[in-house]
């Protein structure tokens, strides 16, 4: 922290998160400036102006790199021309946790993955507030880093959701907890097609770990059992075949061996796990007690993804050294989090459920193994560059109906109508909800699921997420 004090900072972007890098950095007198290449909202700059930074929009200009450090908000890709000045000109990039890391003295979980962060980290803030302690939670989900970093007096745990996007540029950013659910194919558009350079995006979060830290790590992720050097042939599960939807195996040569003390979660028994299934029951095994957690059934999350979330929670928890009974009481009164598998309407026997947040086939793929009953499945949007083969069997399986939206709705169409009885192409999201009911009968479920952002028709997930929630409450 001593070292930035006294330089000039750029912040690349002006939304949330650069936003909070300029205020921290402004809360501890160091000259900043803020550059973003579209529009600033007015209320931005009132915030920027209040605080003493200055700033530019509509492009960035010299002035943007003359500085001694550049932050780079997680919507700046190194494609962007000034983080390709920059690395020209010798100037350091950051991202924003690394920047808000600097400051903050909390004790940190950060979690990652493909599928299942929010929900995990949402479920851990639930946890750490219910066994008493004062607790944030922040980074990809609710509030930056930034703004809770150097938080007076400093909250006692600090539960961060962590992105790909925003490990990309951290460098002595050290969680005292690091959680990898999974990585499958997500963002290949940002990483040149590459599915290697996304996993080892993920696994940054480990880099500056410690044997005084902790890494929770998904045994049953062949792709994360390899970057541990659990395997002894590069992406192949141990054991036999993969419980996780097919997916190319990457060149993972680039990573580098974790020193943290490693704490295995798994559904598939696998010898030396912190966290497992036995039977019907969660049980933990850790610091010489091996204890019966629950039975499975007495979890508030449903779906056997959530059970990998759940147990991360409980390992993590335990960790942090919070009571079992606490930890129970967490898993059991949990409520979910908007937008994932969020139930919105049930109404003359069908049930219609949001899922907005699925912007990756894998988290698909999750969903569609959650329901039995027959689905009326809604998909599309902006396509993130991934195959849509893995959903193949699931769809031909368990989706009546194929609902298509969005730039991706030929694709999709031609990719998975094939497989169902029925297929369509909506106009937009009311056709969509409009269509889906003509599809549905008593006993079906419509699953608003859609494997793609949403930026072709709406800001964020979450506000395709509540123009569903109202279409079909307005039904």
């Amino acid at each position: 922290m001593a070292w930035v004090h006294g330089r000039r900072v750029t912040v690349l972007g002006a939304a949330r998160s650069g936003l909070a890098a300029a205020e921290l950095l402004r809360r501890h007198g160091i000259e900043t400036f803020v550059s973003d290449a579209g529009g600033i909202a007015r209320e931005t700059t009132e915030r920027l102006d209040r605080i003493g930074a200055g700033f530019e929009a509509g492009g960035h200009s010299v002035r943007a790199l003359e500085a001694d450090l550049i932050v780079a908000s997680p919507g700046v890709p190194d494609s962007a021309e000034p983080m390709i000045r920059a690395g020209g000109a010798g100037i350091p990039v950051i991202s924003e946790i690394e920047l808000a890391s600097w400051f903050c003295t909390s004790r940190v979980t950060a979690v990652t993955g493909s599928n299942g962060k929010t929900t995990t980290t949402e479920l851990l803030g639930h946890l750490f507030r219910l066994d008493g302690r004062t607790t944030a939670v922040c980074g990809n989900v609710g509030r930056p880093f930034s703004s809770l970093a150097d938080a007076e007096p400093p909250v006692d745990m600090i539960v961060l959701e962590v992105s790909s996007f925003q490990l990309d540029h951290v460098h002595t950013f050290r969680p005292d907890t690091a959680i990898i659910l999974n990585i499958t194919p997500d963002h290949l558009d940002r990483y040149g097609g590459s599915f290697g350079a996304y996993a080892l995006a993920k696994w940054t979060i480990t880099n500056r770990q410690t044997a005084d830290d902790a890494l929770v790590l998904n045994l049953d992720d062949p792709i994360l059992r390899t970057l541990a050097g659990l395997d002894d042939s590069p992406g192949r599960p141990a054991g036999g075949e993969s419980s996780e939807p097919d997916a190319d195996l990457p060149d993972l040569s680039g990573a580098r061996p974790t020193s943290a003390h490693l704490y295995g979660i798994t559904t598939e028994n696998r010898p030396g796990a912190a966290g497992h299934l036995d039977g019907d029951r969660l049980v933990l095994d850790m610091h010489n007690n091996r204890e019966t957690l629950m039975k499975l059934e007495n979890l508030a999350l449903r779906g056997r993804h959530n059970v990998y979330n759940s147990l991360a929670a409980a390992v993590a928890a335990r960790v942090a050294e919070v009571r079992s009974d606490i930890v129970r009481e967490s898993l059991e009164s949990f409520e979910g989090v908007p937008h994932r598998l969020e139930t919105v309407r049930e109404a003359d026997g069908i049930r219609w459920v949001n899922d907005s947040k699925a912007t990756n086939v894998n988290a698909v793929w999750y969903a569609l193994e959650s329901f039995s009953s027959p689905i009326v499945l809604i998909m599309g949007g902006r396509d993130k560059g991934n195959s849509y083969e893995a959903l193949k069997p699931l769809v031909a399986s368990r989706v009546k109906a194929l609902v298509s939206i969005g730039e991706s709705a030929e694709l999709i169409d031609r990719e998975l109508g094939p497989l169902v009885k029925d297929h369509v192409i909506a106009d937009g999201m009311a056709d969509a909800v409009r269509l889906a009911a003509l599809l549905a009968r008593r006993g079906d479920v419509v699953l608003l699921s859609p494997a793609c952002s949403s930026f072709d028709m709406f800001t964020n997930f979450e506000e395709r997420g509540q123009e569903f929630r109202r279409l079909v409450n307005d039904q």
